[in-house]
């Protein structure tokens, strides 16, 4: 399964964001979030930005939920690859090793168990690619 690509306005609004000061990035990257909500990667960026461990994994999730979404309004089935070697995927894939990151670290050690079988399930190449292996 390939995601559709995100729009380019999103992905400079997003680039945009990440390149200003460390004290503006999380409302920057939040406001990137605000107008295009489906945008699995800003919420990924998002989550790295949280103030503590429970708001990131927060984002995290409604990332991971999003790309489930738009996994399926683009063929997925419930099982299949989604490829770390197109960029489309890229997004939700990080979105997913960010909630098996912040799974484990809130000690939700079934989510984080659940989601690293996910990952590697969707390319298993994936967690090598993302810090995982």
């Amino acid at each position: 399964t390939i995601l559709d690509a995100e729009p380019d306005e999103a992905l400079s609004a997003l680039d945009d964001a990440l390149a200003r000061p460390v004290d503006e990035q999380r409302a920057a990257v939040a406001a990137v979030v605000a107008r295009w909500p489906r945008f699995l990667d800003a919420w990924a960026q998002l989550g790295q930005l949280g103030r503590d461990d429970v708001e990131g994994y927060a984002y995290h999730r409604v990332g991971y939920h999003r790309g489930l979404d738009r996994l399926r309004a683009n063929g997925w089935r419930g099982s299949g690859y989604v490829r770390w070697r197109h960029p489309q995927n890229r997004g939700f894939l990080r979105a997913l090793a960010a909630l098996h990151r912040a799974a484990a670290a809130i000690g939700e050690l079934d989510e984080a168990e659940r989601t690293a079988t996910f990952l590697a399930d969707s390319d298993p190449a994936a967690p090598a690619a993302l810090g995982l292996a």
